[in-house]
């Protein structure tokens, strides 16, 4: 059993991590703001090893009691997309990379012997090769990536006997969590085929690579008791496959119903990022099982059963929106 801290515990990916970890036989603490509510680890509360600690990564001192009697770190929390950081720059760099090298600091401190980075891959911006695998050179094209690009080195140069270090470099999750996000592209075409039975499509031979939340949290599970001499200073991608975005509406559309409606639209940005997911398959193991169809299945019956009330327009479901609506600083 380890005893694992998972900082953004509640939000999307973190919602289904936290049961899995407990199912497993783990202690799991989640660090966390809880800006998008607390409903999503309800299931979890009352659970022999589950705990939460309310704070802010820029809090060292909230880090500090929440890394107490913890072995195993996984690093989720920040703010998730690009268009976040246009709400405030500094703010973006605060959070996702000021309070970093901090974070190290304490979970050193504490004795953490295993730290897990979510990075993303989209420190490799747009790549011409058709297989994009870790050892190519990062090429990151915005502040998200960039700071997620700068927080690998971070922990790179952080790593030591006794201080394990894992990097993965997710593809865009898609799927139903209780913490729901409707502003990734899966979700994002999802929502409006149910809702308006109409997807827009600007562009759609842009290529996107996406990873259903379930095989994402499944991976992090394995990684956490996975042996040392496997993991310790690795770097790797996960991903499924790499679809354009006119692939995944049809593919939406033959989920939710014939009469959804496909309008492309021009665009000016036709740029596509795709991923090699080989090396993580033959050094440990890992392949995602589940396609976006079964995402988008699995969205459609959360919707079937009440789940995901005012789609469009509540702001949970929606990074920015939140954000603006609590004045995030």
């Amino acid at each position: 059993m380890k005893n694992i801290l998972v900082t953004g515990g509640a939000g999307y990916v973190g919602s289904r991590l936290v049961p899995k970890l407990l199912d497993a036989g783990h202690a799991a603490r989640v660090f966390d703001l809880y800006l998008y509510g607390d409903e999503a680890l309800a299931g979890a509360r009352g659970r022999e090893g589950f705990s939460e600690v309310r704070g802010d990564l820029r809090d060292r001192v909230a880090l500090q009691h929440a890394m107490r009697g913890i072995d195993t770190v996984i690093h989720l929390a920040c703010i998730s997309n690009d268009p976040s950081f246009e709400l405030d720059p500094d703010l973006g760099r605060s959070i996702n990379f000021d309070c970093f090298p901090g974070l190290i600091e304490s979970a050193k401190e504490a004795g953490v012997t295993r730290f897990i980075y979510a990075s993303s891959s989209s420190v490799y911006g747009v790549k011409q090769e058709e297989r994009v695998t870790e050892n190519l050179v990062l090429e990151p094209l915005t502040d998200y990536s960039k700071f997620k690009a700068m927080c690998e080195e971070v922990l790179m140069d952080a790593r030591e006997p006794g201080f394990e270090t894992l990097i993965l470099r997710p593809a865009t999750v898609c799927g139903y969590a209780p913490r729901l996000r409707l502003d990734l592209s899966v979700n994002i075409l999802t929502n409006h085929a149910i809702t308006n039975r109409l997807i827009r499509v600007f562009g759609g031979d842009q290529v996107r690579p996406n990873i259903h939340i379930e095989d994402m949290t499944d991976l992090y599970v394995q990684t956490v008791t996975a042996p040392g001499k496997l993991i310790d200073g690795k770097i790797y991608n996960a991903g499924y496959y790499n679809e354009t975005i006119g692939a995944i509406a049809q593919t939406v559309r033959d989920v939710v119903g014939p009469d959804v409606g496909i309008a492309v639209e021009p665009t000016n940005d036709h740029r596509s990022y795709r991923i090699d997911s080989g090396l993580i398959k033959r050094e440990l193991g890992f392949e995602a099982r589940r396609d976006i169809a079964t995402a988008v299945k699995d969205l459609r019956a959360a919707f079937d059963a009440g789940l995901v009330p005012d789609s469009m327009n509540d702001p949970r479901y929606f990074n920015i929106k939140m954000m603006q609506l609590v004045g995030l600083k």
